[in-house]
């Protein structure tokens, strides 16, 4: 029913994620990133900013053709919906799990994201970058931890805001962040971690990885050699 367009990263992880916790049928197909798949110009059509995750639904709720969506956030709301889980339908609730799902894409995720880029992949390691990077991702961690005070997940229940942030988190070690100096937040990753779905999810692919490498000379270029042209 569902195709997943899908690498085993942060993002990628989030739908593998939440394909599993909503019990939906997909099938997986790789978009070796480190190796260019997602320039495909079958990918394309379904991805046009050339990033996966993306998804095709064959069977959408109106009966159609197929719906191809891309971007994380826009894919687990569409799940979420279609599923009539993890994602409240009254207008408060709602809002409050779209203002955490937009926190992570637009904060902890990009910020999160250039932390790795300086500290792993890039060959020039700039002290400011690194630096920079450390203190914004040490603030948003700061963040969560205050949000989770008194509530066991962002918004009070679990929901697709939890496994938009989820994955982010779990790169914790190679941020360089201790999660024993927020331990609200060691508490949410370590009872989300738990979850049988979580764990499948997170296992998704774990093959791929081998299959490419985003630290050689033409892992680097493919992946941030991009310019307008690409």
């Amino acid at each position: 029913m569902i195709d997943l367009y899908y690498w085993p990263t942060p993002n990628g992880w989030k739908v593998s994620i939440l394909l599993e916790e909503l019990g939906l049928p997909y099938t997986v197909h790789p978009v070796n990133i480190g190796k260019g798949d997602q320039f495909d110009p079958e990918f394309l059509k379904i991805a046009p900013n050339n990033r996966m995750p993306a998804i095709v639904d064959h069977a959408p709720e109106d009966g159609g053709d197929p719906i191809s969506i891309f971007e994380s956030a826009a894919i687990m709301t569409y799940l979420a919906d279609k599923a009539g889980q993890l994602m409240p339908t009254d207008t408060r609730g709602r809002t409050d799990v779209n203002q955490w799902l937009y926190w992570q894409m637009g904060g902890l995720g990009p910020m999160a994201g250039q932390l790795h880029h300086f500290r792993l992949y890039a060959q020039e390691k700039i002290p400011y970058a690194i630096e920079r990077y450390s203190n914004e991702v040490a603030r948003l961690y700061g963040v969560m931890e205050k949000r989770l005070v008194g509530r066991d997940y962002l918004t009070g229940d679990y929901t697709i805001a939890d496994i938009a942030c989820f994955p982010w988190i779990a790169r914790h070690e190679r941020q360089k962040m201790d999660l024993n100096d927020y331990p609200n937040l060691k508490k949410w990753f370590d009872r989300i971690g738990a979850r049988d779905a979580v764990k499948t999810g997170l296992a998704l692919g774990e093959d791929f990885q081998s299959q490419s490498s985003m630290t050689s000379d033409a892992g680097r270029k493919i992946l941030f050699g991009q310019s307008p042209k690409n």
